[in-house]
């Protein structure tokens, strides 16, 4: 059975991203874990910590609390993120979430030139979001997580 990861950054109850992603899980077969950002004890990342994870990542240790949501993500088949469009982007809970799993040797490596490669399981990401108006060219939550 697979695995979906469902990231939900939609704090509304009554949101239509919410209510659309929703729509979306349901058409998927699998185990669907919710992540709803806004009660996770996620926080930004700071100079200690940075520190800390950079040197555990180095040691390939990944057993500190602090890679709970990369490991989420890299076990993950699919993966659903939800997330307004808020003022040209997306809920700030959704950036500081992605800090939190964009970890070195466990969610990607660098090529031999240098370019990022994903190491997660997902085969497939989709990302929902609705707007109160007009998005048009300027779609930078969307550009940012793809």
């Amino acid at each position: 059975m697979s695995s979906v990861l469902f990231v939900n950054a939609c704090v509304r109850r009554e949101s239509r991203t919410r209510i659309l992603a929703e729509s979306v899980l349901a058409e998927l077969t699998g185990d669907i874990t919710e992540l709803k950002l806004w009660e996770e004890p996620l926080t930004p990342l700071d100079e200690a910590t940075l520190h800390k994870r950079s040197r555990l990542a180095a040691a390939g240790d990944y057993s500190d609390p602090m890679f709970r949501y990369a490991k989420q993500l890299a076990a993950a088949d699919i993966v659903v993120i939800a997330a307004p469009y808020w003022d040209l982007s997306f809920p700030s809970s959704l950036k500081v979430w992605i800090e939190n799993v964009a970890v070195w040797g466990l969610t990607f490596r660098y090529s031999e030139n240098g370019q990022p490669v994903g190491l997660c399981r997902a085969k497939k990401l989709i990302y929902v979001t609705t707007a109160g108006g007009i998005i048009g060219a300027y779609n930078f939550g969307y550009d940012y997580v793809a």
